[in-house]
């Protein structure tokens, strides 16, 4: 009974922390968890990522992030296409090869060189949370919310951005005690900023992968919102 007891007053304490936490105090909390020496901003580093889905031949991307340089690097192989993609200063530039035909290369385009661009800011944003909702140009709700979702609870954080980064609303799921990001979805909104709810997508995070003292989710699983329809698997594996 004393055990019993004890156990429920350690839950209320968290209980009422959690409710006291706003917004930043909550994003400054995951930080701490999955940066916890600072380092994002100095990034330098590579990983590997597999991505698995339905149907379709698994993608092989090799990344490499230069946060102090300003650089970025993916070289992607699937079904024995070599795409890398090169960014330099916000320069975009774009390679292709077939690797069945030795010296074998395939004609980019500038919507490659562009698409370069979407590559970096793609990979830097999800493998750079939660720290990359401190960017300019992000706002975070002073409220949070307590969310069941696929029954547990969870701190719930929700992004907003200015028009001219994202329109998507965000919303970050943390495990009240850790303060572990776990899942993060989004969904599109209307011209008056309010959320389409059968739009966008969840993302269930997984495992933890360390690279350069920064903790990652190791494994990333992409579902639809309005039907709960696999879409696909990310895993780091190097």
């Amino acid at each position: 009974m004393k055990y019993f007891f004890s156990l429920m007053v350690i839950c209320a304490s968290l209980y009422i922390n959690a409710q006291e936490l706003n917004g930043q105090q909550l994003l400054n909390k995951a930080i701490k968890t999955h940066d916890p020496n600072r380092n994002w901003n100095s990034f330098q580093g590579g990983f590997q990522i597999t991505m698995t889905t339905p149907s379709q031949p698994e993608r092989v991307s090799d990344i490499t992030i230069n946060l102090p340089e300003e650089s970025f690097e993916v070289n992607a192989v699937r079904d024995s296409i070599l795409t890398s993609y090169y960014v330099v200063k916000e320069v975009g530039a774009a390679f292709k090869s077939d690797l069945r035909q030795v010296e074998k290369v395939i004609m980019t385009t500038e919507k490659d060189a562009e698409r370069a661009l979407f590559m970096k800011n793609y990979y830097t944003y999800l493998y750079g949370l939660p720290m990359k909702l401190k960017d300019e140009g992000t706002h975070i709700d002073n409220k949070i919310e307590r969310k069941t979702f696929k029954g547990k609870e969870y701190l719930v954080l929700k992004a907003t951005y200015d028009q001219n980064v994202g329109s998507d609303a965000w919303f970050f799921y943390f495990d009240p005690t850790t303060y572990k990001m776990e899942i993060y979805q989004f969904f599109k909104t209307d011209a008056s900023g309010k959320i389409k709810p059968h739009t966008g997508e969840y993302i269930l995070l997984s495992g933890n992968q360390v690279v350069n003292d920064i903790h990652m989710p190791k494994v990333r699983k992409w579902y639809y919102n309005k039907d709960d329809q696999f879409l696909g698997t990310d895993v780091i594996t190097k």
